[in-house]
């Protein structure tokens, strides 16, 4: 598929997006306020070609908890409005500003953590680097996520190199709906 078209539709997606949810970005961020006093997560991650950037979402889990994939988290650290968050997806609205500066994609490769090295290879092996890491993707429609590398990675190869314009609405239009489970907690 064009770069070029994906970007504009990234751009353009992403920039009504953050007007429509803005009431509910802000809703979100006061509540967020009172249950952890601290209501966005900013988290390094694996971008195109390697290069590292900053994560935005709401925080769902305890202040304190370890900075490691949700696999490997522990249930006991999502909070009562995370819960609700992951479940609604609500979680990965601030995303959109990411969308927006260029550093993802809707559509692409769930951006990984530079801890993940069996992961990191086997994105290595398969190109998957060469693309913006996305919001969603054919792996997240198929609840495949971080706990198996060698999967996802193959999930991710696959989906870039037969992503159509009608696969990218697609996808979306699957995540929207509740398609995939996303990333389970340990």
């Amino acid at each position: 598929m064009n770069n070029i078209l994906i970007r504009i539709l990234d751009f353009l997606m992403a920039f009504f997006g953050l007007i429509v949810t803005f009431p509910i970005l802000i809703g979100v961020y006061i509540i967020g306020y009172f249950d952890t006093g601290s209501p966005v997560f900013i988290q390094q991650r694996v971008g195109k070609n390697k290069k590292p950037f900053n994560l935005i979402k709401f925080r769902t889990m305890s202040v304190d908890t370890k900075s490691v994939a949700s696999h490997l988290a522990s249930t006991a650290s999502i909070t009562k409005l995370g819960g609700f968050l992951r479940k609604t997806k609500i979680d990965e609205l601030p995303q959109l500003i990411n969308v927006l500066k260029g550093e993802m994609s809707f559509v692409g490769p769930r951006p990984n953590l530079f801890n993940q090295e069996e992961l990191i290879m086997e994105r290595d092996r398969r190109s998957v680097y060469t693309v913006l890491p996305g919001i969603t993707g054919l792996a997240q429609v198929n609840t495949i996520d971080m706990s198996t590398p060698k999967l996802l990675a193959e999930t991710d190869q696959k989906m870039i190199r037969t992503l159509t314009l009608k696969c990218y609405f697609k996808y979306i239009i699957q995540t929207a709906t509740g398609s995939g489970s996303g990333d389970r907690i340990g």
